[in-house]
């Protein structure tokens, strides 16, 4: 029997996925339960798993976007594997394999049909051609950047004799131009960031944190804080609790415009802007307000985890009120951070760094970091943007005031 594997239905309002590559060779057994491919949409990406056991032929290119329903390959569940055959992985590696010594007939195997066409109509050997599909099978984008060799001349070029000084060229025949296709992520992370840029009156206000009192409690407390918790104590816990409380003095920070409204609430879902290979995610934590420090790193320690292996839902991504970004573990010393969208502001986080400040009439040196307020000015003016960062400062300098909430 014939199973049909078709996009399934991967979120809400999420109509198109792109397929962004498979997990499995085309004739290969799958085991049931077996992932088979990684889909990607403008959110997330997340694995596709075999609905049956058997032989899977693929229906569909990496890279090809695809609507909900559409066929992605179909699996034979009648066939099962001989008993003498080789197991799975080792006969997918096997179809992996090529060898150079094949017929030209032969090595069309590892060309897709219409990567062969288009390399036939350039002329181009199919052999020449690296391939940076699945199991390095040449796809269509290979064959359309393929080009033939340029001629090598064995005629030197002449010299002529130079009286004065002349530019040097050292221009390398090996000189490549690699494109690369964003990625679904990616396309609507730059259409979204465009739009905010057009769509607010966006503004960033600057202030310093001396980080010595947080510092000193995180050294004195951490590893009691680690064995009572089973989590490291971090910095992002002590500023989302302080953007937490700020809110309070300054509810259009944790607010939005809606048509002609401000919208505000009295709860805090604090998104926390994490780097990945695919771009840039956050995922966002719910009721911020409400929690402890240990529940705080639990949240971003368990979501950090999950965004560098690909795994958070795009529930997890929704909402939020407000957004927190750390460039500093980069290395970052400032920067003006662009808000989320259906949001009014964001924080952005910066390195530490060892500066000289004047402390009481004496200059001394100090762990100062420069934080950034970057705002929406249709709904927050400067007075209180200004009043909403200031009262952050006052919060991580005097750590005790989160815990008394003063």
């Amino acid at each position: 029997m014939s199973i049909q594997v078709r996009i399934p239905n991967v979120g809400e309002s999420v109509n198109e996925v792109t397929l962004a590559s498979w997990l499995v060779q085309d004739g290969a057994y799958v085991e049931m339960d077996q992932p088979i491919c990684e889909l990607e949409t403008d959110k997330a990406s997340q694995e596709l798993f075999a609905e049956a056991a058997g032989i899977i032929s693929l229906k569909v290119e990496e890279g090809v976007d695809l609507k909900i329903g559409d066929l992605l390959a179909e699996i034979d569940g009648s066939s099962a594997p001989a008993a003498n055959s080789k197991p799975a992985q080792e006969a997918n590696e096997s179809v992996n394999t090529s060898s150079v010594e094949q017929s030209e007939g032969a090595s069309q195997s590892h060309v897709t049909p219409v990567a062969a066409q288009i390399l036939k109509e350039k002329g181009i050997d199919p052999n020449s051609v690296k391939g940076t599909g699945t199991g390095g099978k040449v796809v269509k984008k290979d064959a359309l950047e393929a080009a033939n060799p340029a001629p090598v001349s064995n005629s030197r070029p002449k010299t002529e004799a130079k009286t004065i000084a002349q530019p040097v060229s050292v221009v390398s025949s090996n000189r490549e131009v690699y494109t690369k296709r964003m990625s679904r992520l990616r396309q609507t992370l730059a259409t979204k960031l465009v739009e905010v840029k057009n769509q607010t009156a966006m503004l960033t206000t600057f202030n310093e944190v001396d980080m010595s009192a947080v510092m000193e409690l995180r050294k004195k407390y951490k590893e009691l804080f680690k064995e009572r918790h089973e989590v490291g104590l971090g910095f992002m816990s002590f500023f989302t609790k302080a953007v937490c409380l700020a809110a309070k003095d300054v509810p259009a920070v944790n607010g939005k415009i809606e048509g002609d409204n401000i919208v505000t609430y009295n709860y805090c879902d604090v998104g926390i802007a994490v780097s990945t290979e695919r771009g840039l995610v956050v995922p966002v934590i719910k009721d911020a307000d409400k929690m402890t420090l240990a529940q705080i790193e639990k949240s971003v320690m368990g979501y950090a985890l999950k965004a560098r292996d690909n795994k958070l839902s795009i529930d997890e991504m929704q909402g939020g009120t407000f957004t927190i970004t750390n460039g500093g573990v980069f290395g970052s010393m400032l920067s003006t951070p662009i808000i989320n969208g259906n949001q009014s502001a964001i924080l952005g986080m910066h390195n530490i760094v060892q500066r000289p400040v004047a402390v009481n009439g004496n200059v001394e040196v100090r762990p100062i970091m420069y934080v950034a307020l970057s705002y929406d000015h249709r709904i927050i003016d400067g007075k209180e943007s200004v009043t909403f960062l200031y009262r952050v400062k006052e919060l991580l300098e005097d750590p005790s005031r989160l815990l008394l909430e003063i």
